[in-house]
């Protein structure tokens, strides 16, 4: 009479654990990858949130907000880890968010509108 031993050998389970560490160690920095871009897609969501809710404050206002003013004047707040900096002129202003949770290069993005863009394309954001 047959005996039938039904199961995997040690090899077999071996080269499956070795198979899984192998995806594993592609995966993990590909998933860190793709967390960084959502993050700075947010940066970028949130500086044209800014130009719009600027443009909205000049036309009730006739000048360009700061940060301060522009929260308080239209309850805007960034996504999360977003912070801001704006530097109003007369007639435009600068703005930056940067996310320092970010592990790439990329970690910051900044638009010059009106007075200053000198140095930029007017509207333009330049991520760096």
């Amino acid at each position: 009479m047959r005996t039938s031993k039904a199961g995997f050998t040690l090899i077999e389970l071996l080269i499956v654990v070795v198979i899984i560490g192998i995806l594993a160690t592609i995966a993990i920095p590909k998933f860190a990858a793709t967390k960084d871009k959502s993050k700075l897609a947010s940066i970028r969501s949130d500086i044209r949130n800014v130009m719009t809710a600027q443009e909205a404050y000049w036309a009730d206002f006739g000048t360009y907000a700061t940060l301060a003013q522009l929260q308080s004047a239209t309850n805007y707040t960034f996504s999360g880890g977003n912070t801001a900096g704006i530097a109003p002129t007369a007639t435009g202003y600068t703005a930056t968010i940067t996310n320092n949770t970010i592990t790439s290069a990329l970690d910051q993005c900044t638009v010059q509108v009106g007075a200053g863009a000198a140095s930029t394309i007017d509207g333009q954001i330049i991520c760096s």
